[in-house]
């Protein structure tokens, strides 16, 4: 087994050691979800945790480690006689982001069950977990009906499969630590809540701290082993403290003063349901018995809020993340400070040193433990959730007046844009495919394992050959080639590429503002069906790639609110360009199937011949078969109709900024509704009256 890098030899990142501390003090308080940046020590360090974790002792034979002091009387294995029980570490399992169902929360042998009658099941990641840490590296990728299973199981302490008729139930009692990069796109708001804690993390600024972190590395590298025991001591004083505090977490004392303080804070920032108050008052009541205190007080509710609430606050899809600390400070100063104390508390026992306390070296350069109570100035910038400097300031400040951003409009509901035909990419919400969950809609031959049997027609398939089998009584005999897998249609995820024009022509009567709150609306909308998206714009002599495909449609607002206009209209570059795009991400993800959306007045100039060029730049898409969709800019009284012209030649549809609105659309149909029931009254009216 690979040698783990030492917990306390990571450098920094003092709020996301924390959170997972706390975590393994309490697992009660329901995960940890880390947000950062690649390259951060996210998973070094939910690694290194679990050989700091207790031992657990288990039943002996067991595959889903019932504690022998307290069997599941449910447990699959069960009933388990009275036995002493064995010591083991503490697992980390691994979710793997291809992960199936079946792998996460186990299989029954469909093969077995149908041909012998045996109830067959074979356990998944989730038993596999138990009573240890499951961890999901990228977690914002894994498909939307993988996570629902996961945080269920988490939020119950159990997992249960219903399969053909067969029902199995276990416990799935563990620490769940997911990690993720946000510019690979955003959890779902109702799957943030889920996670107990959040932690933003980034890499360090300071040149000091980044030598220490190179240095360690590279030590470690060179010999794990013995960088490890060189760290034995730091690792062994922190192991002592997680099992001090565990004890003494029964017995810590939630006041009403804390109490009160919790529920201010929640409802200050305006939270959904009540899973925030009840994660803060687990939060707080750890991180008192961390520090060794049998009391919470207002530090500890303070720290609780930092973790649990920065997900969980109302905003905006494209709001950065993050908490008002004035306003937490207010709030709790308001509703009740602790009395300063005469003799505080000494901390826990074993409690290293702080970080900068220490030289060089094992327990130097700020590894160890990160400090209870409010976190160091320098890492409360990273849960601030504000935008860095050069994207928080005025794109225009320093721009040419040609050049100058205009702001976006509100966004609002936009109409369902969709590829047509069936696909065969990623889970999503947007067009229709062939998914793992759905309607079922016919049956194959299974390529490969068997996951979801069609049972009419593996029975059809195997009904013809019951006589040549020697079926001589009741019962039906099924072989491998018998089985059939269900086939089902749900919706995918698609590439969604916006192509804008940035040209004089759309900065002209002030269309741009409008324009931009259309491509915001249906970046809102890609975000509400977990697609991917990109973004051309072309403008003066040529295109460029203002964002290349990504996930974090947050991006594509950042990039999109700071886009300049101006100069002539190189629509056929735009095109060229997206078509250059669009063919590098179809070698990299073949079965994500692109919808190209032009934003733009159907206006092509410069250069030679440019209406000619732009017309065969779009017979490129239209010859590759790639779903288009021409938002046509065009206002006044005149139009020229050349969008609807491009929207033809690209082979796909026009619409007008009025009507990709979807309530102008539900409008409409209201209003044909209307027009229809008045008709039919006046004719039940006219034969009423000819009856009578």
């Amino acid at each position: 087994m690979t040698t783990p890098f030492p917990f306390t030899a990571v450098v920094g990142q003092d709020d996301l050691r924390l959170a997972l501390l706390l975590n393994a003090v309490s697992p009660a308080v329901g995960g940890v979800l880390v947000r950062g940046e690649k390259g951060t020590a996210k998973s070094t360090a939910v690694r290194a945790l679990s050989a700091l974790m207790p031992d657990v002792t288990v039943v002996g034979g067991c595959r889903f480690s019932c504690d022998p002091q307290a069997p599941d009387p449910r447990c699959p294995d069960g009933p388990h006689p009275a036995a002493p029980g064995v010591a083991r570490a503490a697992r980390m399992v691994e979710l793997p982001v291809g992960a199936s169902e079946d792998r996460l929360v186990g299989a029954l042998d469909i093969e077995r069950a149908l041909a012998e009658g045996v109830k067959a099941f074979e356990p998944g990641l989730l038993a596999d977990a138990h009573r240890g840490i499951l961890y999901v590296d990228e977690v914002n990728l894994l498909h939307d009906h993988l996570v629902d299973l996961l945080l269920d199981a988490a939020a119950m302490g159990a997992s249960y499969v219903e399969r053909e008729g067969v029902s199995v139930r276990h416990a799935a009692r563990f620490l769940l630590v997911g990690t993720m990069n946000p510019e690979e796109g955003e959890l779902r708001p109702q799957l943030l809540d889920r996670f107990g804690l959040t932690v933003e993390v980034a890499a360090s600024r300071e040149p000091e701290q980044r030598v220490e972190v190179v240095r360690r590395r590279l030590a470690y590298d060179d010999d794990p082993e013995g960088f490890a025991a060189r760290w034995a001591a730091e690792e062994d004083g922190v192991r002592g403290r997680i099992v001090a505090a565990r004890e003494l977490l029964p017995r810590v004392r939630l006041g009403d003063r804390a109490l009160t303080q919790i529920a201010a804070a929640c409802a200050a920032f305006e939270v959904d349901g009540m899973r925030a108050d009840i994660v803060m008052a687990r939060t707080a009541t750890a991180l008192a018995a961390w520090a060794g205190r049998t009391e919470v007080n207002s530090d500890d509710v303070r720290q609780a809020a930092l973790l649990a609430l920065p997900h969980r606050r109302r905003r905006n899809p494209f709001d950065a993340p993050g908490l008002d600390e004035d306003k937490l400070d207010e709030t709790l100063d308001r509703f009740g400070p602790d009395e300063p104390e005469d003799d505080p508390e000494p901390d826990g026992p074993g409690e290293p040193d702080g970080p900068d306390d220490r030289g060089p070296g094992p327990g130097g350069g700020g590894g160890g433990v990160p400090p209870q109570g409010n976190a160091p100035e320098g890492g409360r910038e990273s849960r601030t959730g504000e935008a860095p400097a050069e994207a928080s300031a005025p794109a225009c400040a320093a721009a040419p007046a040609e050049q100058r951003a205009v702001r976006a409009g509100e966004p609002f509901r936009t109409k369902m844009l969709s590829v047509p035909g069936l696909g065969e990419g990623a889970a999503g919400r947007r067009s229709r495919a062939r998914t793992e969950h759905g309607r079922t809609t016919g049956a194959t031959r299974p390529r490969g394992a068997l996951t979801k049997l069609h049972l009419a027609a593996t029975v059809q398939a195997a009904a013809p050959h019951q006589r040549t089998r020697g079926r001589s009584g009741p019962g039906l005999v099924v072989r491998r080639d018998d089985l059939r897998q269900a086939t089902r249609e749900g919706r995918e995820g698609n590439l969604v590429l916006f192509v804008v024009d940035a040209s004089g022509s759309m900065a002209a009567r002030q269309r741009m503002g409008a324009v931009k709150g259309a491509v915001l609306s249906l970046l809102l909308d890609a975000y509400q069906r977990r697609d991917k998206v990109g973004l051309v714009t072309f403008r003066k002599a040529g295109a460029e790639v203002a964002l290349p495909p990504t996930s974090s449609v947050d991006t594509a607002a950042a990039r999109l609110e700071s886009l300049p206009t101006g100069g002539r209209t190189p629509l056929a570059a735009g095109l060229l360009k997206a078509h250059e795009v669009l063919r590098v991400e179809r070698l990299r993800d073949p079965a994500r199937r692109p919808l190209m959306v032009v934003v733009t007045d159907g206006r092509a100039t410069g250069g030679p011949d440019p209406v000619k060029l732009a017309g065969r730049a779009a017979g490129l898409h239209a010859a590759e078969g790639t779903a288009s969709v021409v938002v046509d800019c065009e206002t006044g009284m005149v139009r020229l109709g050349l969008a609807g012209q491009l929207a033809a030649q690209l082979g796909g549809q026009a619409v007008t900024l009025d009507e990709l609105r979807a309530d102008a659309i539900t409008g409409l149909v209201k209003s044909v509704q209307n027009t229809q029931a008045q008709a039919t009254n006046r004719a039940r009216n006219h034969t009423t009256r000819r009856a009578a």
